[in-house]
């Protein structure tokens, strides 16, 4: 059978892309704002899957249809901001539901335009670069005008005279729009309160029923990517959202999750430390001991004799 990934078409430079919308050359060869709000010009991506080298933040208006995300597909109904880092996987798919890729505004950023600023490392932090469904960025009226002012501050200054300010202005620009993103997210978790709750519920269900069937004891010691993936979360929406919810991210829950399932064993159970350790999917009871004693501050067998 013929690979998916075979169909994607890549886009290794920003000028590709303006070749694929039919436009002119970009202006600058690492950065270009397509699109305007005005009299709601929408931009047109290329028809099928795609691959882009660069980074793309893109706004969209209310579209029916899905479009492709990363792995799956995202409903954009409501449409938002989409954030898409180099390698992701964006745009329509071959189900007769998808919809184009369609924007107001795209702003196509390719990694050596951040090259000697701070911001070149500071925008792997942003979690939403490497959502993979479900995370598009809904905004409310007045948000939208925030993020529309920003997009057109970066617009004049990158259609203005280029001088030795204009890299410094418009990085600052794209930060300012970045931590709005962040923001408008954080309020998004909150108002989506019910369905994060929903996620929470089947992830302490997941977590109950690795335990309960001893895939420790087969596959180790549960990780974020095991439990992200069998929610369709990406690694980072999950300690995104978990932060929000317990106050504590992916990595933090699942060691508070193994501290009682070890308070638990140690409590009703005669299994020695390293059995405990084992069935725990700890590969070293040394290092079961170790997480359990900077949790809890005693040790397991400490704990035990507790109830002795």
């Amino acid at each position: 059978m013929k690979k998916v990934e075979s169909n994607h078409h890549t886009f290794a430079s920003i000028s590709d892309a303006h070749r694929a919308f039919g436009l002119p050359k970009p202006q600058h060869p690492l950065i270009s704002l397509i699109g305007s709000a005005n009299n709601g010009d929408v931009v047109n991506s290329p028809s099928g899957s795609h691959v882009l080298n660069f980074y793309k933040i893109s706004y969209k208006s209310k579209l029916s249809g899905r479009l492709r995300y990363g792995q799956h597909y995202y409903d954009f109904d409501e449409g938002g901001l989409l954030f898409a880092s180099p390698n992701q996987i964006i745009g329509a798919g071959d189900d007769e539901n998808t919809k184009e890729d369609c924007s107001l505004y795209a702003l196509l950023i390719h990694p050596d335009f951040f090259l000697g600023y701070p911001l070149a490392k500071k925008i792997r932090q942003y979690g939403f670069f490497s959502y993979s469904t479900n995370e598009a960025l809904h905004l409310s009226e007045e948000e939208k005008e925030t993020i529309i002012s920003i997009f057109k501050l970066i617009q004049n200054e990158l259609k203005g005279r280029i001088d030795d300010f204009s890299q410094d202005v418009v990085i600052s620009q794209i930060e300012l729009l970045l931590n709005y993103a962040n923001r408008f997210y954080k309020r998004q978790f909150l108002t989506r309160k019910a369905v994060s709750n929903e996620l929470l519920q089947k992830l302490e269900d997941l977590v109950e029923e690795y335990f309960k069937h001893n895939t420790s004891l087969s596959q180790g010691l549960p990780t974020v990517g095991y439990l992200a993936e069998h929610l369709n979360l990406s690694s980072s929406y999950l300690s995104d959202m978990l932060r929000l919810l317990i106050g504590q991210n992916a990595q933090q829950y699942i060691h508070s999750k193994l501290i009682e399932k070890a308070k638990e064993k140690l409590s009703t159970t005669s299994l020695s430390v390293s059995e405990v350790a084992y069935e725990l999917g700890f590969e070293h009871p040394q290092s079961f001991s170790k997480l359990f004693k900077a949790k809890t501050n005693v040790t397991p067998l400490e704990f035990r004799q507790s109830f002795n």
